[in-house]
């Protein structure tokens, strides 16, 4: 199952709302499982350059099954993953990326944030997808 519209209004405000609390201006996609584009938000005052940043981090999350921190530590020099920010016309392996996870279990989508630190995005998109499910995958969550 995708995330629905209303799911990712309820992620994009809780992830707005921690933003707001930590006195951050932030930009805010919310992916489907398939990688599209389900919603975004640019608060008032975010960097342009992290429209990008932020689709890229959602989407890079529901490629790989995983949070994007977790991918960047493997795709380090002499990683596993090393090099794989360059496939898929371009993924992003610093926090901030989060997948979202439905009551069965299954990812429905992921979330993508970019505007500050890397602690204050992971922090934002952590609240958005904790808002309308689960962020940890079981094993072998789904293939497409």
């Amino acid at each position: 199952m995708h995330v629905t519209i209303e799911q990712a209004e309820t992620a994009i405000r809780a992830a707005r709302d921690k933003a707001v609390a930590l006195g951050t201006q932030m930009c805010i996609a919310v992916v489907d499982s398939g990688g599209n584009l389900k919603a975004f938000h640019r608060m008032d005052g975010a960097w342009v350059g992290s429209i990008d940043i932020a689709q890229k981090k959602a989407k890079t999350a529901v490629f790989f099954g995983m949070k994007t921190g977790a991918i960047g530590g493997l795709s380090q020099p002499g990683g596993p993953l090393y090099g794989i920010e360059h496939s898929n016309d371009g993924l992003i392996t610093f926090p901030g990326g989060i997948p979202i996870v439905d009551a069965s279990g299954e990812m429905s989508g992921a979330i993508g944030v970019s505007g500050s630190s890397v602690e204050n995005d992971d922090a934002v998109a952590l609240a958005g997808a904790q808002a309308i499910g689960d962020t940890e995958l079981p094993e072998h969550p789904w293939r497409t």
